[in-house]
């Protein structure tokens, strides 16, 4: 049974950090895409930022230079790091794993819970 869980959400002020994890178990991490997608309040979810399973990083263009998305193979963990957080980064933060990385713009193959960020101005 695959499981990802995140942690490390939270209510932050505007311009400080938090540093999103996603433990994975149950399936071939390393084999697996992976991505961070927000959900903002009224919002479709949207991807944040995604790493291939060569190392490869995508950012959509609000995050980038702020957010930085890494794994750790040997752990199957995946981690965000979010820097100069605006109140617009507000939503749940969930983890993904995706066998194909062309489509993750819009479906991955398991999905963890959601972890909550809140971002105040």
């Amino acid at each position: 049974q695959v499981q990802l869980v995140e942690s490390g959400g939270g209510l932050v002020q505007t311009g400080g950090s938090l540093r999103l994890s996603c433990a994975a178990s149950g399936l071939t991490f390393g084999s697996y895409h992976m991505g961070w997608y927000r959900q903002a309040p009224g919002k479709e979810r949207e991807l944040v930022a995604r790493i291939s399973s060569g190392g490869n990083t995508y950012y959509t263009d609000s995050v980038k230079g702020r957010f930085t998305i890494s794994r750790d193979n040997s752990k199957n963990t995946l981690a965000l790091q979010m820097n100069s957080l605006e109140p617009e980064d507000t939503g749940i933060f969930y983890c993904a794993a995706a066998v194909f990385i062309t489509t993750m713009n819009r479906r991955a193959d398991y999905w963890g819970q959601g972890t909550q960020v809140t971002v105040s101005s």
